[in-house]
């Protein structure tokens, strides 16, 4: 393929995109190609021979979900030398597992953490602005059936707005029973007294990663996915590199850096156990997983474009129904694990309680035989005031959200957080990290906010994301995608050929899972569809990559999502 003339070698190639492989180039491009900023190429031979090129980093991020990234594009921004490993795909761990929802933490309120209620509303807003396309305002209606809910819980929802202030999504209302029939006529109309409707906001997780990650390349970071760390490097007792191996090829290699942060969310514990071993200097575990089970199925049982929240459930705990990309999220369970599996499946009893609880405010209750994918994801419960932190590490508790620790060797950890923080987090991991490890100061002056790659110009809301998925959801590089071959040929509702050698391309895919389960959220969203549809994606991945996608593998992924326990 031909370059244009501001190429960039090793972090990616920006393309005039042509017809494909074996076909040649369009020399002319039309008026909304050339007004647009070219996708930089992951060809991950560039990646790979950038990676490895001797050097030292200023930074190597380990873990590619949410906060990882985010640390990987601040401090890119900053002008800092980064490298990012993701040991499998960006996003692939609890990162892309969520509820999809951006919000402020509404129980927080009751426990009267109202600066963090704070905080988080107003990253809300703005991780809204840096991708309006992936992220949305949301209207959630809270139905009440007991007399004094409306006003115990309306009072708190008005004090979330008033929280808000200038960064509110809308106004909080207090609704009669005929208009949150009206509202959300999904629900259960017997003994329903009112409700109260508020907003939050929602987003599509795996692709927002997806948009860190390649912001981070844009601003000069190296950032590769499927190369895990194995290890640590040290010189005279501190940390100064990691040990790293490519999946696909077994090529194992040592990065330098003058720092190197653990991003790694439940799994943090593994380098932290062995830079305590390292330094004769036992460590017990930072983080206890707690397992969220998501039942989806489809929006016949919820219709309409807002979501329910129960804030109490028989039992004490909090469900939502939530409309996503054309179908429903019921979800979510709090079950305390003892391991880590790097694909988590619900528990029969879990999915018992989602349906049973749905069943009593749905007004089409779902069953078993009505659930198109069945998933989990890993929370990491942090207990940084217990002993699980050695003698010498140096530990601030950032808030009750998330927490970097520094070891004695200067090993940075973070985990914990949410997805709405993720900016506030990364700010804080390089705070500690210059402070105590002694990271490079910022090169640059930043401006406060910053799209991120394909937030579009115009009103991103005419395509809400509780509606079907398609080419919306790529904002300002719809004219890219449109470009490729394929663009007109459907593969699934919302995924064309184009799509997946858009994400060969420019999005780090190398496998069908990387296509079904992230760049399209096909496996998340319908299970046998696919697994269907996978065939197809795998011949034109060999296509564009010349590599086995592993398509075996994911269609016997696609039957587990498919069965509901």
């Amino acid at each position: 393929m031909r370059r244009s003339d501001n190429s960039t070698l090793g972090v990616g190639v920006r393309l005039s995109i042509g017809p494909g492989p074996g076909q040649g180039l369009d020399e002319v491009l039309s008026p909304a190609l050339a007004a647009s900023a070219a996708p930089l190429l992951t060809r991950r031979e560039a990646l790979l021979d950038r990676l490895t090129a001797p050097r030292v980093w200023d930074l190597v991020v380990v873990g590619g979900g949410a906060t990882g990234l985010g640390v990987a594009l601040q401090a890119a921004r900053e002008g800092l030398k980064v490298a990012l490993l993701e040991a499998q795909d960006f996003a692939q761990g609890t990162s892309s597992r969520s509820t999809k929802l951006v919000h402020g933490g509404v129980r927080y309120l009751a426990q009267g953490h109202w600066p963090l209620v704070r905080e988080a509303l107003h990253e809300r807003r703005g991780l809204l602005e840096r991708a309006p396309h992936l992220a949305q305002p949301l209207a959630f209606v809270m139905p009440t059936y007991r007399r004094g809910d409306q006003a115990f819980y309306g009072v708190g929802l008005k004090l979330y707005e008033w929280l808000a202030a200038s960064a509110s999504l809308g106004k909080t209302r207090f609704l009669n029973a005929q208009v949150t029939q009206a509202s959300i006529p999904g629900v259960r109309s017997e003994g329903l007294r009112g409700g109260v409707e508020y907003w939050d906001g929602q987003f599509d997780d795996a692709r927002l990663a997806l948009a860190l990650a390649r912001s981070a390349a844009r601003e000069g970071a190296c950032v590769v996915n499927h190369v895990a760390v194995g290890g640590l490097l040290y010189e005279n007792g501190r940390v100064a590199g990691v040990q790293a191996k490519d999946a696909e090829q077994g090529l194992a290699f040592d990065l330098k850096a003058a720092c190197v942060i653990n991003a790694t969310g439940v799994w943090v514990d593994g380098l932290r156990l062995a830079d305590g071993r390292q330094r004769d200097q036992p460590m017990t575990r930072l983080v206890t997983p707690s397992q969220g089970v998501h039942l989806v199925v489809d929006a016949s049982f919820w219709p309409g474009d807002k979501a329910l929240l129960v804030p109490k459930t028989a039992d004490g705990r909090v469900l939502f129904a939530v409309p996503w990309l054309g179908k429903v999220l019921l979800g979510t369970t709090d079950t305390a694990r003892l391991d880590a599996p790097s694909e988590p499946r619900p528990a029969s009893e879990e999915v018992d309680w989602i349906l049973k609880e749905a069943g009593r405010y749905l007004r089409k209750a779902p069953g078993r035989q009505d659930v198109l994918s069945a998933w989990a994801g890993l929370r990491p419960l942090v207990q940084v005031d217990s002993p699980s932190s050695s003698p010498s590490a140096k530990t601030q508790k950032i808030s009750r959200e998330h927490h970097v620790e520094v070891t004695g060797s200067g090993l940075v950890t973070v985990t914990g957080g949410k997805w709405t923080t993720y900016s506030v987090m990364a700010h804080d991991v390089l705070k500690q990290a210059r402070r105590l490890v002694g990271l490079k100061a910022p090169l640059k002056t930043l401006a406060k906010e910053y799209p991120l790659i394909g937030a579009p110009n115009q009103d991103a809301g005419a395509h809400p994301l509780t509606g079907p998925g398609g080419a919306h959801l790529y904002g300002s590089e719809q004219c890219w995608l449109g470009s490729l071959p394929g663009a007109q040929v459907v593969l699934a509702p919302g995924l064309t050929e184009a799509m997946v050698r858009f994400a060969a391309r420019f999005e780090y895919a190398r496998s069908v899972e990387d296509v079904l389960a992230r760049r399209s959220r096909c496996l998340f969203l319908d299970a046998a569809l696919a697994k269907a549809v996978a065939p197809k994606v795998a011949y034109i991945l060999r296509q564009e990559l010349a590599i086995d996608p592993n398509l075996e593998a994911f269609q016997a992924l696609a039957d587990a999502y498919g069965r509901c326990p």
